[in-house]
């Protein structure tokens, strides 16, 4: 993802989501740890892009569904992995490091939020339940998005992108 990688909408294979390269107006990445303040960062980077690309009033919807697209990617996409033993040493810069990675396309009346990790599980809807604090990711994401997915990644790569549509006609 981003300028020194493969983009999500190329990752996707058959069927993408509706991500017409043809009207593909703009790209914006963003690449995660597993830090606490990585979903606050997604949120406003979520936030900043948009009002650059004068899409203001999409702010808050797709804030959430970033918010929650990145939660489940850090907590169940980077979990899936071996954990690091604790006596590795910091990485290098320039090491790859497990991320999960947020891209934001926007095409002619619409815009693609994909969210890739390096777990090949994939996304569960899980059963709603008032009383259970988490669990209601994808039911949001469904509730306030035009439409999500999720595919493997192609190319020998491990992982998975899901993603979300919005209107912005």
């Amino acid at each position: 993802m981003g300028t020194n990688g493969t983009s999500a909408a190329q990752t996707l294979g058959d069927p993408l989501p509706p991500v017409d390269p043809l009207t593909l107006s703009g790209t914006a990445s963003l690449g995660l740890t597993a830090r606490p303040e990585s979903v606050r960062r997604a949120r406003d980077f979520t936030r900043d892009t948009l009002r650059a690309w004068a899409l203001s009033d999409q702010v808050d919807a797709v804030g959430l569904v970033v918010s929650e697209l990145v939660t489940n990617a850090l907590r169940h996409g980077l979990r899936a992995l071996p954990p690091v033993p604790r006596a590795v040493p910091a990485p290098l810069p320039g090491a790859r490091v497990r991320t999960v990675e947020l891209e934001l396309m926007r095409c002619a009346r619409r815009l693609v939020c994909a969210v890739q990790d390096p777990s090949g599980n994939a996304p569960r809807v899980g059963e709603l339940d008032g009383a259970m604090e988490s669990g209601r990711g994808l039911h949001l994401v469904e509730c306030f998005s035009d439409g999500w997915g999720w595919r493997p990644l192609s190319g020998g790569r491990q992982g998975k992108v899901v993603w979300a549509v919005f209107g912005t006609a």
